[in-house]
């Protein structure tokens, strides 16, 4: 119990040194005071997943995410037939044609030392065996999306080290879009990306991967053509009558309508020509965006993707019917549970803390998306702004989503990454939470009035347990083992400080700021040994 004390002492005092500042919201240069995330040793040190799935033949691309100074030299020992790593990048590329499960160790190493971790290759019928880490175009840029724009986040998740932490998608969101046309007839760009191929072919040289937007209407939210069309060519009026702007988006100048579509499935599918052109330019993930999510389009596009010998991850978006739940898990790696997020409290908070009902249906290739992360400078068009969530309100808005096992898609101008923001995206013990192999959904598991306690399971019996304050004063939170289902002493860990906090074999508590929240990992967990010898 003195141990437990004085661990309660010293985070407490921890958190009135730092996070009596952290109520305020500011720029991002007055931000850097509110940095928890230590900085990654110069030794190596292996980030990401543990685990990772794809289907027999396809296209294996994955980037060993590894922090430490450089040059360092990658390795990964047992590898499958088939596979082969790049010594420099720690890229590992090639084909599996054998199902089955793959015990690989990665290893990086530089003048200072070296890392070694353990990585389960999966041959078989799921990819997406964690959450997918990247980044999504809508949240910044809006329809203002061009090549340029998606080039800049690229390089600027290699050059800012995410990529070293797992980071891996850059998915074009509503926008790209010209007039259907080329070998397929299928959507072909419009003039802000002059060279689609040539995008993905160098996102890809990075040991990135990229991603698309479309949906089974005859327009898309942003007015831009859809999978479907009322006519047989693939023509649609409202072009013929030029009730379009530059970039062929719906513009009606008689009306001054913004965009104004009739949201509809046309008569005539040309899925399988869009997928066939996704396919000639190398994509990668896929979302697919409606309201509401019926099955036979989700099947639809399910059964085109699936028809290639290429992995693409497929998500769907948007407020997925409840109803329909057995469905989006067993056809889409992802499924927006919800409307749109915003960059304020009360939405993130009402999207956020109430996703419990789909617990039964998330796991390992099957992920509920609460909608993207609204970090940074976001803006849904071309004027950004830096997010109006305060400190606090990011540190619970990203521990939240890792609990929850949510995809994780950054949706601010990586480009203009802030030193805050860089620390709240490469928090590796906090990813690992997010991308643990279990998949586990993380429950609500107490609650008293404007407080909370989330807790999820982890692969190695421990527990990362979220205490969250969505109350207007501090407010003091404990959560005990008893609840958790956790016997014996534990260590508590602090994961973004990442530092031990203190030791217990009854509870902790923490004062925890408004909005705020104490995200911590609780370990050993339950003795195996213990449960099985009945000691």
């Amino acid at each position: 119990m003195k141990q437990f004390i004085t661990g309660c002492l010293l985070s407490f005092g921890i958190l009135c040194l730092t996070n009596h500042l952290v109520k305020a919201q500011g720029a991002p240069d007055t931000l850097k005071k509110y940095i928890l995330t230590p900085a990654p040793p110069q030794t190596p040190r292996i980030n990401g997943a543990r685990i990772f799935g794809l289907r027999p033949g396809s296209a294996f691309l994955y980037t060993i995410p590894a922090t430490g100074i450089r040059p360092m030299h990658f390795g990964a020992l047992n590898l499958p037939k088939g596979l082969t790593v790049d010594p420099g990048s720690g890229r590992i590329t090639g084909k599996i044609t054998e199902r089955g499960e793959y015990e690989v160790t990665l290893t990086a190493k530089n003048s200072l030392g070296e890392s070694k971790r353990t990585f389960k290759i999966v041959v078989g019928d799921q990819i997406a065996l964690t959450p997918p880490m990247g980044w999504n175009s809508w949240n910044c840029w809006g329809d203002a999306v061009s090549q340029e724009k998606v080039l800049s986040s690229a390089k600027a998740m290699v050059e800012k080290g995410l990529l070293n932490y797992g980071w891996q998608y850059i998915n074009i969101d509503d926008g790209w879009q010209g007039l259907r046309g080329g070998k397929y007839n299928a959507i072909q760009c419009n003039s802000k990306f002059p060279d689609m191929k040539g995008l993905a072919d160098e996102v890809h040289r990075m040991g990135l991967k990229i991603g698309i937007y479309s949906g089974p209407w005859v327009g898309t939210y942003a007015g831009h053509l859809g999978a479907y069309s009322d006519n047989a060519d693939g023509t649609y009026d409202w072009v013929k009558q030029g009730k379009h702007n530059e970039f062929y988006r719906f513009a009606d100048p008689e009306k001054k309508e913004k965009h104004g579509i009739n949201y509809h499935h046309g008569k005539y599918s040309f899925v399988k020509n869009d997928v066939q052109q996704w396919m000639d330019w190398g994509m990668d993930y896929l979302k697919y965006d409606w309201n509401p999510n019926d099955v036979y389009h989700v099947k639809e596009m399910k059964d085109a993707l699936r028809s290639y010998k290429r992995d693409v991850v497929y998500s769907l978006s948007n407020s997925a019917p409840y109803g329909d739940a057995t469905q989006w898990e067993k056809m889409a790696n992802s499924w927006r549970t919800t409307g749109d997020i915003r960059d304020t409290w009360e939405r993130m908070c009402q999207l956020g803390f109430n996703q419990t009902k789909w617990a039964p249906f998330a796991g390992p290739g099957h992920w509920i998306d609460p909608d993207m992360l609204v970090v940074g400078m976001v803006g849904w068009g071309p004027k950004l702004h830096y997010t109006k969530l305060t400190a606090d309100e990011q540190y619970t808005h990203i521990s939240l989503w890792c609990l929850l096992a949510s995809p994780l898609l950054i949706g601010c101008d990586m480009a203009q990454l802030d030193d805050f923001t860089i620390s709240l995206l490469t928090n590796n013990e906090v990813i690992d939470v997010n991308q643990d192999p279990m998949g586990k959904f993380g429950m609500l598991v107490a609650e008293n009035g404007e407080t909370v306690v989330y807790a999820k399971p982890l692969e190695d019996g421990s527990m990362a347990v979220g205490l969250f304050n969505r109350g207007q004063k501090s407010e003091k939170i404990t959560v005990n083992w008893k609840t958790l289902g956790l016997r014996g002493e534990q260590t508590v860990r602090d994961l973004w400080r990442q530092q031990d906090v203190a030791k217990s074999d009854q509870e902790f508590s923490s004062e925890v700021n408004p909005h705020g929240v104490r995200f911590i990992k609780v370990y050993p967990g339950n003795s195996r040994t213990q449960a099985t010898s009945g000691k």
